[in-house]
């Protein structure tokens, strides 16, 4: 099963992820590739860091399940090398969930919100992003989050870390016993 968690920077999806991914040996998380600058105190393992060019070359190869440009930098889910046994995570934007909703359309999509744009700035703000990029990722998050309600996803509002995590848990388990196909 591939489980696609999306949502706008500073809602929340990697401590959800991270969340999930520690208490369920059964998930297994894909890394993102991005162009993106790593911020200061980041996990050097939040991403693959890579140049615009080792990027451009992994889309010519046909590397990514999904890839997209959001504000200037490229982030692209290279294809899962999970074993059978394990459900694939995504922690994407709502641009690659399309992508990979084309492909997988049976995916578990959750379309994570933040309780309102002062949490999400001040989020943004706590994990080091500048103020004129928090800026321009609250300009885009209406966007995105109306786009996956377009695309059907399931929404949470990530207003209680325990609270969310439980959902997604129990959205996970309920995936998980539904008839294939």
């Amino acid at each position: 099963m591939i489980i696609v968690m999306c949502g706008p920077g500073g809602v929340g999806k990697g401590t959800v992820v991270a969340r999930l991914v520690a208490a369920d040996p059964r998930l297994w998380l894909s890394r993102s590739w991005t162009t993106r600058v790593q911020r200061p105190g980041e996990a050097d393992d939040a991403y693959t860091y890579v140049t615009r060019e080792q990027f451009e070359r992994r889309i010519a190869d046909g590397g990514f399940l999904e890839h997209a440009e959001f504000l200037g930098n490229l982030y692209g889910t290279p294809w899962p090398d999970a074993d059978d046994t394990r459900d694939v995570v995504l922690e994407i934007d709502v641009q690659g969930a399309a992508q990979v909703l084309e492909r997988s359309p049976d995916a578990l999509f959750i379309l994570l919100e933040p309780p309102s744009a002062e949490v999400q700035a001040e989020r943004l703000r706590g994990r080091g992003d500048p103020p004129e990029q928090a800026e321009r990722r609250i300009a885009v998050a209406q966007g995105e989050l109306a786009e996956g309600r377009r695309l059907g996803a399931i929404c949470i509002v990530n207003d209680d870390l325990d609270r969310t995590v439980a959902e997604c848990e129990r959205l996970i388990a309920d995936a998980r016993r539904a008839p294939l196909g």
